[in-house]
């Protein structure tokens, strides 16, 4: 993601990680099967809620990590885990395209509606097959447009951080996750169209497993 994206998006954030807001489209962990001992990351973790709840999951023995490029977000997400006393969490700031996590070091990847913000979401997908282990899970909630972004909209970072500029049509977002690698891929859940900013979308939840 190319540096004013990057920023505009991490402003936008950073504004809201004091108010008491929801900002996730998504309920991937819900259809996350998290056992003790799992080492998890939740990418585009905000407030890291996800972040908590898997940790609190995966118990002692195992691990979960928030992956945002808002360091105000990240901040809020360390203090939640410090009044919880969750000592199995860290919050890394990294780009999508580049996660600063180490190859097959994880069973589970979540993400809520944060895929869309990426300009290179083959890109993304790539880094989430390399860093699952074999045999281990993702479960994204986002969303996809029902025609192509016109380009006046996907080349505004304002438009994209507001989760729908970067949208791409679904057979654009089955392309990428089929060319990172994965095979096994469930379509869980596919809404209704809506209009989103200024194009229609429908949002979904997809899952998937990474071949062993």
């Amino acid at each position: 993601m190319s540096q004013p994206f990057t920023k505009a998006i991490s402003l936008r954030y950073d504004e809201l990680s004091g108010q008491e807001c929801c900002l996730s489209c998504g309920g991937a962990i819900n259809f996350a099967d998290i056992k003790p001992g799992f080492r998890c990351a939740d990418l585009g973790s905000g407030k890291g809620f996800d972040v908590l709840k898997m940790a609190t999951l995966a118990g002692s023995d195992g691990f979960a990590w928030g992956i945002d490029v808002s360091e105000a977000m990240m901040e809020t997400a360390r203090e939640n885990a410090r009044k919880l006393n969750l000592y199995n969490t860290a919050f890394v700031k990294s780009e999508l395209e580049n996660i600063d996590l180490p190859d097959e070091s994880l069973d589970l990847v979540l993400s809520n509606c944060t895929i869309n913000h990426s300009l290179d979401q083959s890109k993304v997908w790539k880094e989430i097959f390399r860093i699952l282990k074999p045999g281990g899970t993702f479960v994204v909630s986002d969303i996809f447009s029902l025609a192509e972004v016109p380009e006046e909209f996907r080349n505004s970072p304002d438009s994209v951080a507001e989760c729908w500029a970067g949208a791409v049509t679904k057979d654009q977002y089955f392309k990428n996750i089929n060319d990172s690698g994965f095979r096994k891929i469930e379509l869980i859940e596919e809404s209704k169209p809506y209009i989103k900013g200024k194009v229609n979308v429908c949002s979904f939840t997809v899952k998937g497993v990474k071949d062993i």
